[in-house]
């Protein structure tokens, strides 16, 4: 798994807790007013849910992530009026939209080559696009003929994530390794180690 140096992370055990948690996150993405959408995203959200089980029974550990990426769209800078800072964010935004559609086609192409580390967001994104990640897009279109140009570009740029094709399957550890993950992790947090925890 992707893993952000100082990125905060939160135990939740509801669903009320969960909720909490993307609604921070939602709080924190930067929006603005143009004249195509009275809130539109000036940045990406990207919300990663680790799920991890144990089986009561053998000890087998399961471990699972689930993210959550709403990307910004990308927008003609004639149509939407922008200021000239946000003509800054759209160039950025565009940017790693170009980036990561350089990554789906090298996955989509079986490429030797995947361009992970051209984008900080495309390197944000590495484990839930290769490997034995299961990939799904959901694209927002506008209905209004004034904007089928993107809405065209837009079903072009989902059609090739749709050829992506990886190996899905369980990541699982036994008891014995999920504990030495732990010893380590308390390690690197400076924790002192407790009796149970003695390799």
């Amino acid at each position: 798994m992707v893993v952000i140096q100082n990125a905060v992370i939160k135990e939740v055990n509801s669903v009320e807790s969960l909720q909490s948690v993307f609604d921070e996150g939602s709080k924190n993405r930067h929006v603005a007013s143009t004249k195509m959408n009275a809130e539109s995203s000036r940045s990406h959200l990207v919300i990663g849910i680790v799920i991890e089980t144990t089986n009561l029974t053998t000890g087998a550990v399961l471990r699972g992530k689930l993210s959550l990426v709403d990307l910004a769209g990308s927008e003609r800078a004639a149509k939407t009026g922008a200021t000239p800072e946000q003509l800054k964010e759209a160039q950025s935004i565009n940017k790693s939209l170009s980036a990561l559609g350089d990554v789906i086609q090298a996955l989509s192409s079986e490429a030797n080559f995947v361009p992970y580390r051209n984008n900080k967001l495309t390197m944000l994104m590495q484990d839930s696009l290769g490997g034995n990640a299961k990939t799904l897009m959901f694209v927002n279109i506008s209905p209004a003929d004034y904007n089928m140009d993107e809405t065209v570009v837009s079903l072009t740029y989902a059609a090739r994530v749709k050829l992506i094709t990886n190996d899905a399957s369980k990541n699982a550890d036994n008891k014995e390794i999920a504990r030495l993950k732990g010893i380590i992790s308390k390690l690197k947090k400076g924790e002192s180690l407790e009796d149970d925890d003695e390799v």
